[in-house]
Protein backbone atom coordinates (compact mmCIF):
# COMPACT_ATOMS: atom_id res chain seq x y z
CA UNK A 1 0.00 0.00 0.00
CA UNK A 2 1.06 3.59 -0.65
CA UNK A 3 0.36 5.01 2.78
CA UNK A 4 -1.86 7.70 1.24
CA UNK A 5 -5.02 8.43 3.19
CA UNK A 6 -7.62 10.75 1.66
CA UNK A 7 -10.50 12.66 3.16
CA UNK A 8 -13.29 13.72 0.79
CA UNK A 9 -15.91 16.32 1.73
CA UNK A 10 -18.89 16.44 -0.61
CA UNK A 11 -18.58 12.76 -1.45
CA UNK A 12 -22.21 12.37 -2.51
CA UNK A 13 -22.13 15.21 -5.05
CA UNK A 14 -21.52 14.99 -8.78
CA UNK A 15 -17.72 15.21 -8.71
CA UNK A 16 -17.34 13.78 -5.21
CA UNK A 17 -18.99 10.46 -6.12
CA UNK A 18 -16.77 10.06 -9.18
CA UNK A 19 -13.68 10.96 -7.16
CA UNK A 20 -14.40 8.49 -4.37
CA UNK A 21 -14.89 5.74 -6.95
CA UNK A 22 -11.53 6.54 -8.56
CA UNK A 23 -9.70 6.66 -5.24
CA UNK A 24 -11.18 3.34 -4.13
CA UNK A 25 -10.41 1.61 -7.43
CA UNK A 26 -6.73 2.43 -7.53
CA UNK A 27 -3.91 1.20 -5.35
CA UNK A 28 -2.56 4.67 -4.62
CA UNK A 29 -4.73 5.21 -1.53
CA UNK A 30 -4.95 2.74 1.31
CA UNK A 31 -7.93 4.45 2.94
CA UNK A 32 -10.62 6.89 1.81
CA UNK A 33 -12.56 8.76 4.49
CA UNK A 34 -15.71 10.58 3.44
CA UNK A 35 -17.63 13.30 5.27
CA UNK A 36 -21.33 13.16 4.51
CA UNK A 37 -24.68 14.24 5.94
CA UNK A 38 -26.50 11.20 4.63
CA UNK A 39 -25.52 7.57 3.98
CA UNK A 40 -23.48 7.31 0.79
CA UNK A 41 -24.53 3.76 0.03
CA UNK A 42 -20.92 2.95 -0.91
CA UNK A 43 -19.48 -0.29 0.40
CA UNK A 44 -15.75 -0.92 0.15
CA UNK A 45 -13.03 -2.33 2.37
CA UNK A 46 -10.99 0.88 2.06
CA UNK A 47 -13.90 3.22 2.77
CA UNK A 48 -14.55 4.88 6.13
CA UNK A 49 -17.72 6.94 6.31
CA UNK A 50 -18.07 9.75 8.84
CA UNK A 51 -21.61 11.11 9.18
CA UNK A 52 -21.52 14.71 10.36
CA UNK A 53 -23.67 17.80 10.63
CA UNK A 54 -21.68 20.36 8.67
CA UNK A 55 -22.98 23.08 10.97
CA UNK A 56 -20.75 21.42 13.56
CA UNK A 57 -17.76 21.05 11.24
CA UNK A 58 -15.61 23.21 13.49
CA UNK A 59 -15.80 20.52 16.17
CA UNK A 60 -14.83 17.72 13.79
CA UNK A 61 -11.30 16.43 14.32
CA UNK A 62 -9.35 15.25 11.32
CA UNK A 63 -8.08 11.66 11.57
CA UNK A 64 -4.35 11.28 11.96
CA UNK A 65 -2.00 10.60 9.03
CA UNK A 66 -4.13 12.21 6.33
CA UNK A 67 -2.13 12.87 3.18
CA UNK A 68 -4.83 14.55 1.07
CA UNK A 69 -8.00 16.54 1.68
CA UNK A 70 -10.41 16.89 -1.25
CA UNK A 71 -13.15 19.50 -0.98
CA UNK A 72 -15.96 18.88 -3.45
CA UNK A 73 -18.58 20.90 -1.57
CA UNK A 74 -20.92 23.14 -3.54
CA UNK A 75 -24.55 24.10 -3.86
CA UNK A 76 -26.80 26.62 -5.63
CA UNK A 77 -28.68 29.58 -4.23
CA UNK A 78 -31.90 27.90 -5.38
CA UNK A 79 -31.15 24.84 -3.28
CA UNK A 80 -29.63 26.76 -0.36
CA UNK A 81 -32.63 29.18 -0.36
CA UNK A 82 -30.57 32.19 0.78
CA UNK A 83 -27.25 33.82 -0.07
CA UNK A 84 -26.14 33.31 3.52
CA UNK A 85 -26.80 29.57 3.36
CA UNK A 86 -25.08 29.34 -0.01
CA UNK A 87 -22.00 31.11 1.35
CA UNK A 88 -21.77 28.66 4.24
CA UNK A 89 -21.46 25.72 1.85
CA UNK A 90 -19.31 27.37 -0.82
CA UNK A 91 -17.09 29.58 1.36
CA UNK A 92 -17.25 28.90 5.10
CA UNK A 93 -17.02 25.10 5.03
CA UNK A 94 -14.21 24.84 2.42
CA UNK A 95 -12.17 27.51 4.23
CA UNK A 96 -12.66 25.78 7.57
CA UNK A 97 -11.51 22.46 6.07
CA UNK A 98 -8.45 24.20 4.64
CA UNK A 99 -7.61 25.77 8.00
CA UNK A 100 -7.79 22.36 9.64
CA UNK A 101 -5.51 20.96 6.92
CA UNK A 102 -3.10 23.84 7.51
CA UNK A 103 -3.04 23.27 11.27
CA UNK A 104 -2.39 19.55 10.85
CA UNK A 105 0.25 20.04 8.15
CA UNK A 106 -1.56 17.88 5.59
CA UNK A 107 0.54 17.81 2.40
CA UNK A 108 -2.17 18.36 -0.21
CA UNK A 109 -5.47 20.29 -0.19
CA UNK A 110 -7.58 20.15 -3.36
CA UNK A 111 -10.76 22.18 -3.90
CA UNK A 112 -13.32 22.78 -6.63
CA UNK A 113 -13.96 26.44 -7.42
CA UNK A 114 -15.43 27.63 -10.72
CA UNK A 115 -14.58 29.31 -14.01
CA UNK A 116 -14.89 33.06 -13.64
CA UNK A 117 -14.11 33.10 -9.92
CA UNK A 118 -13.31 36.73 -9.07
CA UNK A 119 -13.52 38.38 -5.67
CA UNK A 120 -14.33 41.70 -7.40
CA UNK A 121 -17.15 40.28 -9.54
CA UNK A 122 -20.60 41.86 -9.39
CA UNK A 123 -22.06 38.35 -9.66
CA UNK A 124 -22.56 36.87 -6.18
CA UNK A 125 -21.68 33.31 -7.20
CA UNK A 126 -18.43 34.28 -8.94
CA UNK A 127 -17.52 36.72 -6.19
CA UNK A 128 -17.99 34.08 -3.49
CA UNK A 129 -15.78 31.64 -5.37
CA UNK A 130 -13.16 34.35 -5.90
CA UNK A 131 -13.20 35.30 -2.22
CA UNK A 132 -12.70 31.66 -1.30
CA UNK A 133 -9.71 31.32 -3.62
CA UNK A 134 -8.18 34.49 -2.20
CA UNK A 135 -8.69 33.33 1.40
CA UNK A 136 -7.19 29.92 0.65
CA UNK A 137 -4.10 31.44 -0.93
CA UNK A 138 -3.45 33.42 2.26
CA UNK A 139 -3.16 30.22 4.30
CA UNK A 140 0.12 28.39 4.71
CA UNK A 141 -0.98 25.22 3.01
CA UNK A 142 1.83 23.01 1.76
CA UNK A 143 0.14 22.18 -1.53
CA UNK A 144 -3.03 23.98 -2.65
CA UNK A 145 -4.78 22.84 -5.84
CA UNK A 146 -7.71 24.92 -7.13
CA UNK A 147 -9.90 23.57 -9.94
CA UNK A 148 -11.99 25.99 -12.02
CA UNK A 149 -14.31 23.92 -14.22
CA UNK A 150 -16.89 25.33 -16.61
CA UNK A 151 -20.45 24.01 -16.30
CA UNK A 152 -20.42 20.43 -15.02
CA UNK A 153 -22.03 17.51 -16.82
CA UNK A 154 -23.28 14.36 -15.17
CA UNK A 155 -26.15 12.85 -13.24
CA UNK A 156 -27.14 14.76 -10.12
CA UNK A 157 -29.73 14.05 -7.46
CA UNK A 158 -31.30 17.43 -8.18
CA UNK A 159 -32.14 19.13 -11.48
CA UNK A 160 -29.99 22.11 -12.54
CA UNK A 161 -31.36 23.91 -15.58
CA UNK A 162 -28.09 25.56 -16.62
CA UNK A 163 -26.14 22.32 -16.62
CA UNK A 164 -28.92 20.44 -18.41
CA UNK A 165 -29.08 23.12 -21.12
CA UNK A 166 -25.30 23.07 -21.49
CA UNK A 167 -25.35 19.31 -21.93
CA UNK A 168 -27.89 19.61 -24.76
CA UNK A 169 -25.92 22.37 -26.49
CA UNK A 170 -22.62 20.49 -26.15
CA UNK A 171 -24.18 17.40 -27.69
CA UNK A 172 -26.07 19.08 -30.53
CA UNK A 173 -23.63 21.85 -31.56
CA UNK A 174 -20.19 20.85 -30.27
CA UNK A 175 -18.48 23.11 -32.84
CA UNK A 176 -19.47 26.11 -30.70
CA UNK A 177 -16.75 25.21 -28.21
CA UNK A 178 -13.71 25.70 -30.42
CA UNK A 179 -11.21 28.52 -30.72
CA UNK A 180 -11.74 31.32 -28.20
CA UNK A 181 -14.87 29.61 -26.85
CA UNK A 182 -13.11 26.33 -26.10
CA UNK A 183 -12.64 27.30 -22.46
CA UNK A 184 -16.44 27.39 -21.99
CA UNK A 185 -16.92 23.79 -23.04
CA UNK A 186 -18.87 21.94 -20.32
CA UNK A 187 -16.84 19.33 -18.48
CA UNK A 188 -18.07 15.96 -17.15
CA UNK A 189 -17.83 15.46 -13.41
CA UNK A 190 -15.77 12.31 -13.90
CA UNK A 191 -13.17 14.31 -15.86
CA UNK A 192 -12.85 16.79 -12.99
CA UNK A 193 -12.49 13.88 -10.57
CA UNK A 194 -9.76 12.35 -12.74
CA UNK A 195 -7.89 15.66 -12.92
CA UNK A 196 -8.08 15.99 -9.14
CA UNK A 197 -6.69 12.53 -8.57
CA UNK A 198 -3.85 13.12 -11.03
CA UNK A 199 -2.94 16.42 -9.36
CA UNK A 200 -3.09 14.80 -5.93
CA UNK A 201 -0.67 12.07 -6.91
CA UNK A 202 1.65 14.55 -8.59
CA UNK A 203 1.65 16.66 -5.43
CA UNK A 204 4.03 19.55 -5.10
CA UNK A 205 4.38 22.59 -2.86
CA UNK A 206 2.76 25.93 -3.58
CA UNK A 207 -0.45 27.04 -5.26
CA UNK A 208 -1.68 25.34 -8.43
CA UNK A 209 -4.70 26.60 -10.39
CA UNK A 210 -6.30 24.45 -13.08
CA UNK A 211 -8.52 26.09 -15.70
CA UNK A 212 -11.38 24.23 -17.33
CA UNK A 213 -9.12 23.68 -20.35
CA UNK A 214 -6.43 22.18 -18.09
CA UNK A 215 -9.07 19.87 -16.62
CA UNK A 216 -10.19 18.72 -20.08
CA UNK A 217 -6.57 17.99 -21.04
CA UNK A 218 -6.09 15.92 -17.91
CA UNK A 219 -9.20 13.96 -18.81
CA UNK A 220 -7.89 13.35 -22.32
CA UNK A 221 -4.62 12.02 -20.88
CA UNK A 222 -6.63 9.68 -18.68
CA UNK A 223 -8.31 8.24 -21.75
Amino acid sequence: MSGNIALVAGATGLVGKELVELLLKGKEFEKVIILTRKPSGIKHAKLEEHRIDFHELEDYRFPQDLSHVFCCLGTTIKKAKTKEAFRKVDFDYPLLLAKKAEQQGIPQFLVISAMGADEKSSVFYSRTKGELESALKKLRLKGLHIFQPSLLLGKRDEFRLGESAAAVVARMVPFLFFGPFKKYKPVPGKVVASAMKQAALKGGQGVFVYSSDDIHKAGAERE
